[in-house]
């Protein structure tokens, strides 16, 4: 793999359309991406979706993560029958079941495995202690960080046992925030004893568990880093996420286009800043000229010794690990397959329970 190759896997890209082509097929190898996010522009029927994905994993040099967010409720990209209608976080969290909360993961990762889609960015780890909270209000599991921590877990192991990469999210936290991070900065002033206790305790219980990744929060914690936003701060990627939490997987970034970046921060810089700051994977959802633009910088970066290669390839290393274990050669689903999986039964029935014992709370 040459350098440029290498840079490339750091990235996971966002793209138009939702059929094969020979120009989207050129993008993936000129580019040789880590993977690609799924959107509603990407998305058609589940024939479609898996026609799309098989013809794209078929023309990268190197397998592809296909990332979708997918947590249920609100935020879920697969929003039309015949593909199950799963119930919120808020609403799994309330039921109070880790056995239900295992088994939706699992019937959820089935679906996505049926199309080809093997990375979901969920589960949600962020503590809801602000109700008023405008972005993650109905998306989180709870209040109380033991049981977001319980159902965190329980969500990213059904998504494994189907063979699907879970992403937590959104480390540090984003749960006590009134700012929309898509929309500006926001800042959670609160003292390190309490973002361990809260905040940060999910977290902790995840790379405990094993959790194969987590995204970070375009956000600013004046009580680790009083300048930069965690995505690109080296106190909370490296000295505490990486050091005092002892965290050895991926870490993606959220995506760079985002406001809480770009309004002090040109997508080039934030991309070398987060990989500095010891992130892995880049996430930028969308405008290939900005994805161009940041995967130059990187490469800029390591020509002028800013980006040492190792770091490069340790990142890369970490990549390889995860897709040796979440990406391996698979037959084709036929259509016939995946009409028997899609909206099952058996994973109605599974959503309608939630959602009657939900009523029951």
């Amino acid at each position: 793999m040459t350098l440029r190759e290498a840079i490339g896997q750091l990235f996971i890209l966002g793209f138009e359309g939702r059929t094969p082509s020979e120009a989207l097929e050129a993008f993936i190898q000129d580019l040789t991406p880590g993977g690609l996010i799924l959107f509603g522009r990407n998305l058609g029927s589940p024939e479609e979706i898996a026609t799309l994905t098989n013809a794209l994993q078929a023309a990268s040099p190197t397998p592809l993560f296909f990332a979708i967010d997918q947590e249920g409720g609100k935020v879920a990209r697969l929003q039309q029958p015949p593909f199950t209608q799963w119930p919120s976080p808020s609403a799994v969290g309330a039921v109070g079941s880790i056995e239900l909360t295992a088994a939706m993961a699992s019937a959820m990762a089935r679906e996505l495995m049926a199309v080809g889609i093997n990375m979901n960015m969920a589960p949600v780890l962020d503590v809801l202690s602000n109700p008023a909270n405008p972005v993650m209000a109905g998306r989180c599991y709870g209040s109380d960080p033991h049981i977001v921590a319980q159902h965190g877990i329980a969500f990213y192991r059904g998504l494994a046992s189907e063979g699907v990469c879970g992403v937590g999210k959104h480390f540090p936290g984003h749960g006590d925030t009134l700012v929309d991070s898509h929309l500006a900065l926001p800042v959670v002033p609160h003292a390190l004893d309490r973002l361990l206790n809260v905040e940060l305790a999910p977290f902790e219980a995840a790379i405990t568990a094993g959790i194969p990744a987590l995204m970070t929060a375009h956000l600013l914690l004046p009580a680790i880093d009083p300048e930069q936003p965690a995505t690109l701060s080296r106190s909370i990627l490296t000295d505490l996420l990486r050091t005092q939490l002892g965290f050895r997987n991926l870490v993606m970034s959220d995506d760079l286009l985002m406001q809480g970046i770009t309004d002090n921060t040109p997508v080039g810089e934030a991309a070398v800043r987060f990989l500095e700051a010891g992130g892995d994977l880049v996430l930028i959802c969308h405008d290939e000229a900005a994805q161009r633009q940041a995967m130059r910088a990187v490469g800029e970066a390591v020509e002028t010794g800013r980006l040492s290669e190792a770091r490069v390839l340790a990142s890369c290393r970490r990549i390889a690990d995860a897709k040796a274990q979440y990406i391996r050669c698979r037959p084709a689903v036929s259509s016939e397959m995946i009409r028997a999986i899609v909206g099952c039964e058996a994973h109605q029935q599974l959503a309608e329970r939630i959602l009657t014992d939900n009523k029951g709370v």
